[in-house]
């Protein structure tokens, strides 16, 4: 790892097409994967992604108010639905938002008339004819500009963005509120939650996450530390603290310990692409939820129930405050979340099937097939079981994302940006 495990992977995000692929990381820096278009040799060969842009988004910063320092760790990338022929995106770290427009060029003007071929100015009385400047192409430039800078709009930690389908306009949450900024104005936004109690001791919940409805821009949702999703329309008022729908799951009195609210808090929430359901992500479990029914999820899936017994070292070792994401395959048929040891889990929602795969050095060479695995808890032990024991904690996959048309995903382990791709059929198995 780099200095100080600057290059962790802190954020994966493809672009509308998937064309483009953007990760953050710790040292807050961007790298942008671009997709290689296929070759005519072999037409099916859909081409890898090499690294098309690399950028410093954030700076380390300091707070003389507070003598506190911001971390430039990138926390959430988000790309904007393209315009023209330039790609933009947003990436923030704690405190700032940034928006960064990336272009290509590939030709360059000479000949002009009052500078020469350095740029420098022309002594003017050599200057004789007048001659019409040419574009001659030049070697692919990868341009990335800022373009504006969100500041100054939180008290607290961002901890996600999320762009509205108006494409006018974006969100911005941090434990206690959300943001809502035009993209076009950077020195003010309208808070639209605020969940901050008169008196800081009577706090007993903060936001987890927030993200637009992919079709309505007047919904929104955020989850909280309490295992509840709040959707919230705006057309109902400026200030969306009466939530249109609460999402809730009952507590199983039986299933209570020291142990339950902190394992209940959301670390994730997805839209659905149909826009119909949500995806939530808690310690233990991912939960798809219908909009359309507040009382229960109507799929809940064990992501690693082995680890159930082991929560108080998971406390001890603070594990059980990592934050897992959660990811929809293009067509809302299958899900994934990321677990310890570097495994990755899915979970088909039409067949019911669920797979363990491991991101590592071995199953990532090309034209390796992911296999399988399997953890066992004790008792008897097939031959490539791993045992509950022999995990390892330090290696986990908190950020995963899905190419929003094809079975290709990015997993992030640690420092290392995993692409895999289904190159035979389109069923995940």
């Amino acid at each position: 790892t780099g200095r100080g495990g600057t290059d962790i992977i802190s954020t994966v995000e493809f672009n509308h097409t998937g064309e483009l692929l953007a990760t953050g990381d710790k040292g807050g820096r961007v790298v942008i994967f671009q997709r290689e278009p296929e070759s005519k040799n072999a037409p099916h060969s859909q081409g890898e992604y090499d690294v098309y842009s690399t950028f410093q988004s954030h700076e380390p910063e300091f707070d003389y108010l507070k003598s506190l320092e911001i971390e430039e760790k990138i926390n959430k990338i988000k790309w904007l639905p393209q315009q023209n022929a330039a790609h933009s995106l947003l990436s923030t770290n704690d405190k700032t938002i940034k928006l960064w427009k990336i272009t290509e060029r590939d030709k360059r003007p000479e000949g002009y008339n009052l500078k020469d071929e350095e740029g420098k100015l022309k002594d003017l009385s050599t200057v004789t004819s007048l001659q019409v400047p040419v574009l001659k192409p030049m070697d692919l430039m990868v341009e990335v500009s800022p373009r504006r800078v969100f500041a100054n709009g939180h008290t607290y930690h961002i901890n996600s963005i999320s762009v509205n389908s108006d494409c006018e306009t974006y969100m911005s949450a941090d434990d206690l509120r959300i943001n809502l900024w035009h993209l076009a104005i950077t020195d003010r936004s309208f808070n639209i939650v605020d969940i901050k109690p008169a008196n800081m001791e009577d706090l007993t919940e903060v936001i987890t996450a927030s993200e637009f409805h992919p079709h309505h821009c007047n919904l929104f949702v955020y989850s909280s530390s309490k295992g509840s999703l709040r959707l919230c329309d705006m057309r109902a008022a400026a200030l969306c603290d009466k939530h249109s729908k609460l999402f809730e799951e009952p507590e199983d009195p039986s299933n209570r310990s020291f142990f339950s609210e902190i394992i209940s808090s959301v670390s994730d929430v997805k839209f659905s692409h149909s826009g119909r359901y949500m995806l939530t992500r808690d310690y233990l479990t991912v939960k798809v939820w219908d909009l359309n029914m507040e009382a229960r999820p109507i799929e809940t899936y064990q992501v690693h129930d082995y680890l159930r017994s082991k929560l108080c070292s998971l406390y001890e070792n603070d594990c059980i405050f990592d934050k897992f994401e959660c990811a929809w395959n293009g067509s809302d048929s299958v899900i994934m979340t990321g677990a310890y040891n570097n495994f990755f889990r899915m979970f088909d929602r039409n067949t019911k099937r669920d797979v363990t795969l491991e991101a590592s050095r071995e199953s990532s060479k090309p034209r390796a097939v992911l296999k399988p695995r399997r953890v066992c808890v004790g008792g008897k032990r097939r031959r490539d079981d791993i045992s509950v024991d022999s995990l390892d904690f330090t290696k986990k996959i908190l950020h995963t994302a899905w190419h929003p048309a094809e079975n290709i995903i990015a997993i992030a382990a640690t420092n290392n940006l995993y692409i895999f791709q289904d190159k035979v059929n389109s069923d995940m198995h």
